[in-house]
């Protein structure tokens, strides 16, 4: 598990790191300048032309630095100055003015930089606060159109650190070279489309500059599959875990298989499927190994049998907005006392009497996309989009349960905890049944006596991960979700192999 930083965040590292440990900010500054060019070194990219384009702010200090570390090793490298120098902070006019006794080549004229093999972004970094608009905005829409390869240092100018949004324009990179730790708006869209391929550069301040300040935004990475333990020698089908799924309507069987057979791959060793009586020719062909109780002509005293039975429930998929449905939706969440993993048309029963997530007795985990989340909020989609991360904390805070707020980067949110930002997964993904899916890795976790603070987080990692292995097998354009489903042992296999 790695912290990811807001703004704010790496300005306290930075202070921490300068005035309680005593490094010198030159010194940092340095230190970033060469894991940036380390990166281009790496990648080959230093063969041709460099242009790098500064700001007069400590992102483009670490441009200036750049550039005469690369002028330095014999490179064919120019830079220019955005504003006046005398406007530089310290730091930044430290570094240009050092260029200019090594003689470094400046350019006259911005526009001198653009024939250049390699554009490099260090005009504004994680600091920016507004809108960027007149030369400013001119000259990164002139460095878009540019046929160069184009790097960020730290991070592409006009994305915000903290949400990923376009402050106005920004500048599409093909690599960010960022210091320290990732930050959040580098994973979130449509930062993270910006930011083209993403490294971390060690520059010198780690975890210990944290203090007393724990980040709140995290990423899981494969290492956390160990969450999941060994395989117990001594385990029976009853141990590992008893998984209840209630899910499928009438002409909707395949998120009751989805859901089901997902439960099962991650290791559980007994999974009940609570669904209508018109499913089970299809449920008992597809995944002969679950035990299915249709609810048609059963009697609440059935349900009761299995929700006391089950480890973990997972309630939702396919089962559709009916007056029968909602009351199965309130008798499971008055009478449940294991986690109850809650996704797509549970989420819109829900929304229509948002008073049923404070009655339950135990820990709920909501899995909504952005549709549902809007329905149950009130706030537009492009609202949640712009505002994802503050809209899933306050409505975890709100309701006292995990949510998992689905979208092309998932966030999940543990009540008066961990934020987690998913960084695995790919554009395939979007397709029909890979929620259900997602739940039933999810409640798979939880089977696995994963703690649920944890388990929705690990889930949604382990759901990207199955994704990027079946997209690299499928290619992206034809993902389905059984694909992502049957790719999941790869995935399990991977934390085999790592141990």
């Amino acid at each position: 598990m790695r912290a990811l930083l807001t703004a704010r965040e790496m300005k306290k590292c930075d202070e921490n790191t300068i005035e309680h440990f005593g490094m010198p900010s030159c010194v940092l500054m340095e230190r970033a300048a060469l894991g940036f060019v380390e990166e281009l070194e790496k990648r080959n990219l230093c063969c041709g032309s460099v242009g790098i384009v500064c700001g007069t702010g400590n992102n483009g200090g670490d441009g200036l630095a750049a550039a005469r570390l690369l002028f330095l090793k014999g490179c064919d490298v120019r830079y220019y100055l955005c504003g006046d120098s005398a406007k530089c902070t310290k730091d930044c006019g430290m570094q240009y003015d050092i260029n200019h006794k090594y003689r470094v080549p400046e350019a006259e004229r911005f526009e001198d930089l653009l024939e250049c093999d390699v554009l490099v972004d260090a005009i504004f970094g994680i600091g920016l606060s507004r809108n960027i608009e007149g030369e400013y905005a001119h000259m990164i829409e002139q460095m878009n159109t540019a046929k160069a390869f184009r790097a960020a240092v730290d991070m592409p100018s006009g994305i915000s650190a903290d949400s990923g949004n376009v402050m106005g324009v920004a500048c599409q990179c093909d690599l960010t070279v960022t210091f320290g730790f990732g930050k959040v708006g580098q994973y979130l869209m449509p930062g993270a489309k910006y930011c083209g391929d993403v490294v971390v550069a060690e520059m010198g301040i780690t975890e210990e500059s944290f203090l007393e300040e724990t980040p709140e935004c995290w990423a899981m990475e494969a290492e956390d599959l160990s969450a999941l333990g060994p395989v117990d020698a001594c385990r029976h089908k009853g141990s590992a875990g008893k998984v209840l799924v209630v899910a499928g309507g009438p002409q909707m069987a395949g998120a009751a298989h989805f859901a089901s057979r997902s439960a099962y791959l991650m290791g559980s060793g007994m999974v009940k499927v609570y669904t209508p009586a018109c499913n089970r020719p299809v449920l008992q062909t597809l995944l002969p190994e679950a035990v299915l109780t249709d609810y048609e002509d059963r009697s609440q005293g059935d349900l009761l049998s299995l929700i006391q039975w089950a480890d973990v429930i997972l309630i939702g998929p396919g089962i559709g907005v009916r007056p029968q449905t909602k009351k199965i939706v309130s008798f499971v969440l008055e009478n449940a006392a294991v986690p109850v993993v809650c996704d797509a048309d549970c989420l819109n029963i829900f929304a229509q009497n948002l008073q049923m997530l404070r009655n339950p007795h135990t820990e709920l985990i909501l899995t909504p996309h952005m549709g549902e989340m809007a329905r149950l909020t009130g706030e537009s989609v492009l609202y949640l989009k712009d505002h994802m991360r503050e809209a899933a904390a306050e409505f975890s805070r709100e309701y006292q349960v995990t949510c998992v707020l689905k979208d092309a980067r998932t966030v999940t949110c543990v009540p008066f905890q961990k934020t987690y930002v998913q960084t695995f997964g790919n554009p395939g993904m979007a397709t029909a049944g890979s929620g259900d899916v997602l739940s039933g890795i999810i409640a798979g976790c939880i089977a696995q006596r994963v703690p649920v603070s944890e388990a929705a987080a690990l889930g949604v990692m382990i759901h990207g991960m199955a994704g990027d292995a079946a997209a690299d097998r499928r290619g992206m354009r034809s993902l389905l979700a059984s694909d992502i489903m049957d790719s999941i042992p790869m995935v399990l296999e991977r934390r085999t192999c790592d141990e």
